[in-house]
C-alpha cells in the first residue's frame, strides 16, 4: 500500500470502490425497496451495506486489478474517477474484496429466497468476469456492453429478498439504460483500450457508431420508464438526448470525456426524479 497503517489503507480501498459511483448500486437498491411500496424494512439492511463499499470494491478491486497496463496510459486514473494501482496492491486489494465480500454472501445463503440468491449470484459473477479471465466480457464487442445490465439486477434482487415481485418494467428499462451508458462512457477510453489491444463496442464502432448504438439502448430504456412513470421517461430521454447530440457533433475520445462529468450526474439526476414521487406517493399512500 502507498502507506502503512490500517486506516490508510482503508481510505485506499475506499478510493478504489468509486463512491461517486456508488449511486449505481445502492441508489438502485434503494430505489428496489421503494417499489416494493414501503419506505424501510430491515430485512434489507444487509443488502443495502452490501452494496456500497463491499460490492464497489468488487466491481472496481476486481476491474484495477486486472486493467493494468490500460490504466496505465489512462490519465484519468488516480483521480475521483478510478484508482491507479500498482502491483504491490493486488494481493491485498483481493483479500479486501474477499473479507467485505464473503460474510455478506454467507448471510444471504442461509437468509434469502433462492430466487434472490439466484439473482445475486448472477450479479456478482457478471461484475467479476467483465474483467477478469477466461470470459473477460470487457474485452468482447457487445457482451462489454451488455454485460452492464446487471447495474440494473438490485431492482430485482431486493423485490424478491423481501418477498415481493419486481416491478418489470423499471428492472428492464434499467438494463437497456446500462448498457447504453456503459458504452457511451467507454469512447473516453477508446485511444487507451486500442492502444493494448482491448476491443470494445467502442473501440469496433467509433464514436459516431456509439452514438447509435447507445442511442438505440436509451430509446429502449425510455420507453420502459414510460410504462411505470411518465416524467422518469421524459427526464431520460432529454438527457440521453443532450448527450448523444454533443458526441454526435464532436465525434472525439476527447469529447467523451468531456462529456463524462454530466454522465455520472445522470443517474444522479434521474434517481432523483423517481425517488422524489416514490417518496411522496409513499408519504401521501397513493402509491400502488
Amino acid at each position: 500500500m502507498p502507506q502503512a497503517g490500517f486506516a490508510p489503507a482503508a481510505l485506499r480501498m475506499v478510493h478504489i470502490s468509486r463512491p461517486v459511483l456508488w449511486v449505481n448500486t445502492l441508489g438502485t437498491g434503494v430505489v428496489g425497496l421503494w417499489l416494493t411500496g414501503s419506505f424501510w424494512q430491515w430485512e434489507a439492511l444487509a443488502l443495502l451495506v452490501w452494496l456500497t463499499l463491499p460490492f464497489n470494491l468488487l466491481i472496481y478491486g476486481v476491474n484495477d486489478i486486472f486493467d493494468q497496463d490500460t490504466d496505465a496510459l489512462n490519465p484519468r486514473k488516480g483521480s475521483l474517477e478510478g484508482a491507479l494501482i500498482r502491483a504491490s496492491e493486488v494481493r491485498a486489494i483481493w483479500i479486501a474484496v474477499l473479507a467485505t465480500n464473503l460474510p455478506f454472501l454467507a448471510w444471504f445463503a442461509v437468509t434469502l429466497p433462492p430466487a434472490a440468491l439466484a439473482w445475486i449470484a448472477a450479479y456478482a459473477l457478471v461484475f467479476v468476469f467483465y474483467s477478469a479471465p477466461p470470459l473477460r466480457f470487457k474485452a468482447r464487442p457487445c457482451l462489454d456492453s451488455i454485460s452492464n445490465a446487471a447495474y440494473a439486477f438490485p431492482l430485482v434482487i431486493v423485490p424478491y429478498a423481501l418477498g415481493a415481485e419486481p416491478v418489470w418494467a423499471a428492472a428492464v428499462g434499467l438494463m437497456a439504460w446500462s448498457a447504453a451508458k456503459h458504452t457511451y462512457d467507454a469512447v473516453q477510453d477508446i485511444d487507451e483500450d486500442r492502444g493494448v489491444g482491448i476491443t470494445t463496442t467502442a473501440v469496433r464502432l467509433g464514436p459516431r457508431g456509439v452514438v447509435s448504438w447507445s442511442g438505440a439502448w436509451w430509446a429502449v430504456s425510455t420507453v420502459c420508464f414510460a410504462l411505470v412513470n411518465i416524467p422518469v421517461a421524459v427526464v431520460n430521454a432529454l438527457i440521453a438526448g443532450w448527450l448523444l447530440w454533443g458526441l454526435w457533433r464532436d465525434p472525439r475520445p476527447e469529447t467523451g470525456h468531456r462529456l463524462y462529468r454530466y454522465s455520472i450526474a445522470f443517474p444522479y439526476v434521474a434517481g432523483t426524479v423517481a425517488g422524489v414521487q416514490l417518496v411522496v406517493a409513499l408519504t401521501l399512500g397513493l402509491y400502488r
